[in-house]
């Protein structure tokens, strides 16, 4: 947020200050393993980072792009394939730590329009009155830990989940916890691919994510039961990889009747909608796991009720949560940057004050449109292929089969996760 602000033109004459909780991390040394966590940056998220100057510190350190998405159900033959005629990158899988250090760089050269507080902590915040008194301060006012008291017009929550920018501004947050916790790993493939497929497969007890990090390794992204997921951080190597094998290639939760079923409706389909759709790719097999690269959190659901109030915006995850089944968390949050700085930008522009809820409340409006609706569609996914009903497998197998076959649908998809 900081970097989209620096560097619009509108903004210039603005003073810029993040306060950063942690130490400044080295940005000339990447380590020779890969992070164990992981984005899928759409293309939408990465015209954001270019604008700014972010995108090309990116693809100078470690960048992995996929051209084609397969997800698929454990429980049927179903499937769908997200691509693209052209052969176009459908998005990116990069390295959290890969983005912060792309992002600490660009605000490092740019550290004559954006100040860094790096160790810096907020111990409490004071809001301006809803009316003005003549000893009333128009500023919100930051308490910082050493001692400090800072003032501004505008304060950007960008805290996180627990965001104390929230709590403190009295906003709601509405909040459900899975009965899932995701594990993720840095797997090595059994042998050199192009490897570029972005894998998933809905098991009964949650997705599996394959995703690609170069020719030989992946990342993995796993939602399962907490109990489950506590199963596969403790086992072996052996033992792990076998389970992860096996997750993707075993047909254990077939049943006769709904492959039977399913067979039907697909041959049914292909003869009323004839398509050139893609044909169906086997998974890479997996290796072994990188030593330590295993780890679970908990999963959940959560959005604010307010995005804004005067003289206060949250972006992020301080704003909403969603499940990692369809990689928007992070695109989510890009999102509410490029909003947030067109109004901004908008509002500096014209001579408004950056701080009013008149402009504040349109970047309210559009990505609460967006984002409630990419929640619900998440949120009804996991919880549509949680279950091993026949009817609920019969119904998902037909309606997955057929959004295959319909390319119209498929781009619609691909636009509207890609924003």
């Amino acid at each position: 947020m900081a970097a989209a602000l620096g560097n619009d033109a509108h903004l210039h004459d603005k003073k810029i200050l993040l306060l950063e909780a942690g130490p400044k991390k080295a940005t000339n040394l990447l380590p020779k393993s890969y992070g164990n966590r992981v984005s899928a940056i759409t293309p939408g998220s990465a015209t954001l980072l270019n604008s700014f100057g972010a995108w090309d510190h990116i693809c100078s350190m470690r960048i992995k792009p996929f051209r084609r998405m397969q997800v698929w159900d454990a429980c049927s033959e179903a499937m769908i394939i997200f691509d693209k005629d052209n052969l176009e990158d459908m998005g990116y899988i990069v390295e959290n730590d890969v983005i912060m250090s792309a992002l600490t760089k660009q605000l490092d050269a740019m550290s004559d329009r954006v100040e860094v507080l790096y160790r810096s902590r907020a111990l409490g915040y004071t809001w301006p009155l809803p009316y003005q008194t003549c000893d009333a301060s128009p500023w919100v006012e930051i308490d910082l830990a050493d001692g400090r008291r800072l003032q501004t017009k505008l304060l950007i929550g960008s805290d996180g989940q627990n965001s104390m920018v929230r709590k403190a501004a009295g906003i709601k947050n509405i909040q459900y916890q899975y009965d899932q916790s995701a594990v993720v790993a840095t797997l090595h493939l059994s042998e050199a691919t192009d490897n570029n497929v972005a894998w998933q497969r809905f098991l009964p007890s949650g997705p599996i994510a394959l995703l690609p990090l170069s020719d030989t390794v992946s990342s993995l992204v796993w939602s399962t039961s907490h109990e489950h997921a506590s199963q596969l951080q403790s086992m072996d190597e052996e033992s792990f990889v076998d389970s992860i094998n096996s997750a993707f290639w075993s047909n254990a939760d077939h049943s006769d009747f709904i492959d039977t079923a399913g067979s039907m409706f697909r041959s049914a389909i292909y003869l009323l909608m004839p398509s050139r759709s893609a044909a169906r790719q086997l998974p890479p097999s997996v290796a072994k796991v990188d030593p330590k690269s295993r780890a679970v959190f908990p999963l959940g659901l959560g959005h604010a009720t307010e995005y804004v109030q005067q003289r206060v915006a949250l972006i992020g995850d301080a704003a909403h949560r969603v499940h990692p089944l369809a990689g928007q968390g992070v695109n989510m949050g890009f999102g509410d940057v490029a909003c947030l700085t067109h109004h901004l930008s908008a509002a500096a522009f014209n001579g408004k004050d950056l701080g009013s809820l008149n402009h504040l409340l349109q970047y309210e409006q559009e990505q609460q449109r967006h984002n409630l609706s990419m929640m619900a569609a998440v949120d009804l996914l996991k919880r549509l292929y949680c279950t091993t009903a026949p009817p609920f497998v019969l119904l998902r197998t037909w309606g997955l089969q057929a959004t295959n076959v319909a390319t119209s649908v498929k781009e619609q998809i691909m636009a509207f996760a890609s924003k």
